[in-house]
């Protein structure tokens, strides 16, 4: 991990000012294309080229299943997982239809769903079948969460080595929100009740209960706020842990890494408390209708690009801002200047 984080550096910020300035020779008021500028700073530091082209770009979406479902915190039965991974490798569900609308690929990776899956397209890492019931034990070993970090490490590694360069962040799992609650508040100190959402759709009652079991888990694992992957593996989730890799991975090849929702958020929180060199390799896709994410992008000191009230995950929101990352490189790369054009400055 030392290692790892020792490999990211900061983005170039000679890159920035250089693309700012051919920004204010374009036929606009200064700023006035707002977060579509940011975004063209933010990847020509990144990628160290003004008018980088993003030809092949993926979704990594994580599966893995969560022990503390036995608390029946869940809308939804274990059993899903497994099936939403047949789902996704077979091309039927919302982030293929995005990805596919993007131009993207969605790789889905098995780091621990708790059934034995095999395809063709389905990429095995998995460290253990699903983690152990948080709120009773801890989720995971710290082994666990390295091995599982190390999975989405491994990834990215093999993606940018064929040339992709963009990467989002999708997550599969059932009873992941009451994990990644459980994260926010362990890292930020925000109450149980701020944190806890309705995830898939909860009723009052069983909401009540999903606070209840995050407190629980709190108190009996007692996270350290101050060592990120302890709380990662007393309270997170094997695919939670596989996106801190993906984002480290994305970070260490200098390759711009798209943000989901709730979930992929607590994993961004990890990551910048291991790495904090990575959040500058960071875009926040969408606020999440999900209860505490403003928080958590707040806490990685991220501003979402889209608020359309997602709550679905899959790296649903993520694949969307491809297009925008698309949009913004084409003004840089298309769009005429002052002088080109012969147009007057204001």
């Amino acid at each position: 991990m030392e290692q790892i984080i020792a490999s990211i550096k900061p983005i170039d910020q000679a890159f920035v000012h250089l693309a700012e300035q051919h920004l204010d020779q374009l036929t606009k008021p200064p700023g006035s294309l707002g977060k579509l500028e940011d975004i063209a700073r933010q990847m020509a530091g990144i990628t160290g080229e003004i008018m980088p082209v993003f030809e092949k770009k993926a979704v990594i979406v994580m599966a893995g299943d969560h022990g503390v479902c036995e608390e029946g915190i869940s809308a939804f039965p274990a059993e899903v997982t497994p099936q939403m991974v047949f789902n996704f490798v077979y091309g039927g569900a919302a982030v293929n239809v995005l990805a596919r609308h993007a131009g993207a690929d969605v790789v889905c990776v098995d780091v621990g769903v708790n059934a034995d899956m095999e395809h063709p397209a389905l990429v095995s890492r998995k460290v253990r079948k699903g983690t152990r019931n948080m709120a009773r034990e801890a989720a995971m070993t710290r082994t666990e969460a390295l091995q599982a970090i190390q999975a989405g490490l491994e990834v990215v590694d093999e993606l940018a080595a064929k040339g992709y360069r963009l990467f989002a962040t999708g997550d599969m799992g059932i009873g992941n929100t009451t994990a990644s609650a459980a994260i926010l508040c362990a890292l930020t100190g925000i109450d149980v009740g701020s944190a806890v959402g309705r995830g898939t759709g909860i009723d009052d009652a069983k909401w009540l209960h999903k606070q209840s079991v995050v407190k629980k888990a709190l108190e009996m694992n007692m996270p350290n706020a101050e060592d990120a992957l302890d709380v990662l593996a007393k309270v997170g989730g094997l695919e939670i842990a596989g996106l801190v890799g993906v984002i480290l991975g994305a970070a260490k090849n200098r390759c711009p890494v798209v943000i989901d929702g709730f979930i992929s958020s607590a994993a961004a929180l990890v990551a910048s408390r291991l790495a904090p060199l990575s959040a500058s390799y960071m875009l926040a896709s969408h606020l999440s209708h999900e209860q505490g994410h403003a928080k958590l992008l707040e806490a990685v000191g991220l501003g979402a690009m889209l608020q359309m009230d997602m709550r679905l995950g899959e790296g649903t929101g993520a694949v969307l801002c491809f297009n925008l990352i698309d949009a913004a490189g084409k003004i840089m790369k298309e769009m005429a200047t002052f002088e080109s054009a012969g147009v007057s400055r204001g």
